[in-house]
């Protein structure tokens, strides 16, 4: 990698994973390496050619704004619990974790979370350990389809990000599946996203200046607009609505894993078109209990890793904590 490279971009590239479906050993190397590229030197970039059917993504947009749509008091009927599914109402969130700038102001938006699901039955959830226990779903009555229509898309998008997974482990040098045993109980985030149209106030943002948390985001968005990605130059570059696209990013726990060698690039969302908008990342991450170590091969030889070992449910857990108001309330 030519590190003076790094960050210098004016638009997100475009990637076409159609290979990674397939069995041509060559035209995955070629798609892995082309995807190195990125991860290395911008962090994003839309990826095209996948399997989700646009009336997947289309039908989860569609149900995200009937739940929103919904009086205050009956979403609150499923807000979000110690093990972070559920509603979080309107500026429940600031970003005080941020690495890009001081965050004061609550991000402008309101969320409802679905995570990997947890019986309630299952030996994680009696322990009481953290983020393993049942999704909240709103009624059928009340949203008919909702479930269904959610675990549809999760299904669809897990196995997209796991042959992103092998196609991250192939563009390393590494052999396509080596980071699989990480990924045994990914630890899954769908979140629902509503932004309403905001003010142009100083330090108000829908999604304060961040890097994400973990290991790949895949993000569909409406037609709206608002996704910024900010370059070395300090520029802040749109990233706008592509038909058919996700926009993936490199979390920061990826760029741990990799010693840095993948950048987890800051990014905002601004919301000045005067529309609501509507957008639903999904967040795959390592299990729980995976040990995050850096990868041999992305140390050079003499140096050491610029990270040490840490489990990923405890890095996670610290973050998730410090950002949530209604973390701080928990008992």
């Amino acid at each position: 990698m030519n590190t003076n490279d790094r960050g210098d971009f004016s638009e997100i590239p475009v990637l076409d994973v159609a290979p990674l479906y397939g069995t041509d050993r060559e035209k995955i190397a070629a798609t892995a390496a082309q995807l190195c590229d990125y991860l290395e030197n911008i962090g994003f970039l839309y990826v095209v050619g996948h399997q989700v059917a646009a009336q997947s993504v289309e039908a989860v947009r569609e149900a995200s704004k009937a739940f929103f749509a919904l009086p205050e008091e009956q979403k609150l009927d499923v807000k979000i619990d110690k093990n972070f599914r559920g509603y979080l109402p309107f500026a429940g969130s600031t970003i005080v974790t941020s690495s890009v700038e001081a965050v004061s102001k609550p991000n402008q938006s309101e969320s409802l979370f679905f995570m990997h699901e947890v019986d309630e039955t299952d030996p994680r959830c009696l322990a009481g350990e953290p983020l393993q226990g049942p999704n909240q779903w709103p009624t059928e009555d009340l949203l008919p389809n909702f479930r269904p229509t959610i675990e549809h898309y999760v299904d669809g998008m897990s196995t997209l990000a796991r042959k992103m997974v092998g196609a991250i482990a192939l563009s390393l040098g590494l052999p396509e599946d080596s980071l699989d045993a990480h990924f045994e109980d990914p630890t899954i985030f769908l979140r629902l996203l509503h932004y309403p149209t905001q003010p142009k106030e100083e330090g108000l943002f829908g999604s304060a200046p961040h890097t994400d948390y973990g290991f790949i985001t895949l993000l569909a968005q409406d037609d709206v607009g608002g996704l910024e990605v900010k370059n070395k130059d300090d520029e802040w570059i749109a990233a706008p609505p592509i038909p058919n696209a996700f926009v993936m990013n490199v979390g920061d726990i990826l760029a741990r894993w990799s010693n840095h060698r993948f950048v987890s690039t800051p990014h905002r969302v601004v919301n000045y078109s005067g529309r609501e908008r509507y957008s639903q990342p999904f967040f795959f991450d390592p299990s729980m209990d995976a040990m995050i170590e850096t990868i041999e091969a992305c140390v050079p030889t003499g140096e050491t890793p610029k990270s040490g070992p840490v489990r990923y449910g405890d890095y996670l857990m610290e973050r998730i904590d410090k950002n949530y108001h209604y973390r701080k309330k928990a008992s």
